[in-house]
């Protein structure tokens, strides 16, 4: 897939290159319309990299550099900060005025940490929890930030595992729900995965006030990288996969909490092939019982249902990754070559439009 990504970075673009329509809040509200604005990370033609924000057009509204290339973003509820961080390993996240772009600080990781790409905010959006990794002693924190006082750090929380990346919080306003991937890596190694026999994924559920652990769940087999999380309006809590282990091996991609443990979901023969053993984004839908998932290594989008498993919906759909939830009840799909695809339930994907864009994994 970072092949893929790379080449479309080169590609000229006539006022602009965006990428990635990222987020890491709450879910989607129900809502009588399309939202009108998106926001993303962006790569240059030059080599160059930015933030910008656009319209369901793909008209930009705004564009601002950022230093190096970004990975996710999240807005601040009831207020006009949007903030990015860099791509893994990041060394640091960007706040900027979600009107008109204009940065307002950056804030650098602390000595021996980095980011890993996301973050999400209290409801009141004061606190900012960001997933970070101490790279020498390999251990995953969340990393605590008062918005309030210029985004000081005032906080950390210990996760007793190695590789957070995607965090999100649950309706209740107060669980955290964090991907522990279990995935070694150190920044002097590229993206190197150093413990791949010895990994410890697992989904956890944290005290957003006090850090503590309240549930730590593992997937079947110790090659589940969990690295994507998702909580429907419900409050089911859904986990998605990337399994370390060869190809040919199958496993479950995507599962969520039931009876204190990962229900797994398992797909026909040729679904779970056409997955790739990857998938980088799962949302659930606030409207109704179905989730969505993609992955860009297959080239496949799915729709299932969340309380049966079953497939409703398969799209060969190339390079897609980012996943959103559209008002009415169906998917926004974005790919790594421009295209935004509506998938819906028991019907063929609808493409709406194809921009001279590279998306990201993440859509909001």
């Amino acid at each position: 897939m970072q092949i893929n990504r790379r080449t479309l970075l080169k590609t000229t673009l006539a006022g602009g290159l965006a990428a990635s329509l990222t987020g890491c809040s709450l879910l989607p509200r129900k809502t009588g319309h399309q939202p009108e604005r998106y926001s993303g990370a962006i790569g240059l033609p030059d080599g160059s990299f930015g933030v910008s924000t656009f319209d369901r057009r793909g008209d930009i509204l705004w564009q601002a550099p950022v230093d190096t290339r970004c990975h996710s973003g999240c807005h601040r509820p009831g207020q006009q900060d949007i903030l990015f961080s860099e791509r893994r390993p990041g060394w640091s996240f960007y706040v900027f005025d979600a009107h008109n772009g204009n940065r307002r600080q950056r804030i650098k990781a602390e000595a021996g940490e980095h980011f890993v790409g996301h973050g999400v905010f209290s409801p009141d959006g004061r606190w900012l929890y960001a997933t970070a990794s101490r790279y020498e002693q390999g251990e995953g924190i969340v990393a605590v930030y008062d918005a309030e006082q210029g985004y000081r750090r005032i906080n950390t929380f210990e996760l007793s595992g190695i590789g957070p990346h995607q965090i999100t919080l649950h309706p209740d306003g107060n669980t955290l729900v964090i991907g522990l991937g279990g995935i070694l890596t150190h920044p002097d190694y590229d993206r190197i995965k150093l413990n791949l026999d010895t990994m410890e994924p697992a989904l956890i559920l944290m005290d957003r006030r006090s850090g503590q652990v309240v549930g730590r769940f593992s997937p079947t087999h110790h090659q589940q990288s969990i690295r994507h999380v998702d909580v429907s309006r419900d409050g089911k809590i859904y986990a998605a996969y990337q399994h370390q282990g060869p190809l040919y091996q199958t496993p479950p991609l995507l599962a969520r909490i039931e009876n204190q443990q990962l229900r797994e979901y398992r797909f026909d023969d040729d679904t779970q092939a056409s997955l790739a053993n990857y998938i980088a984004s799962v949302v659930a839908h606030p409207e109704n019982d179905l989730v969505a998932a993609a992955s860009p290594v297959g080239g496949t989008a799915i729709i299932f249902r969340g309380s049966t498993g079953e497939l409703v919906s398969r799209a060969a759909i190339t390079d897609c990754a980012g996943v959103q939830a559209l008002a009415g009840g169906d998917f926004l799909i974005s790919s790594g070559q421009g295209k935004l695809v509506r998938l819906a339930a028991h019907q063929p994907p609808r493409e709406l439009a194809s921009l001279p864009v590279c998306w990201d994994h993440h859509l909001v």
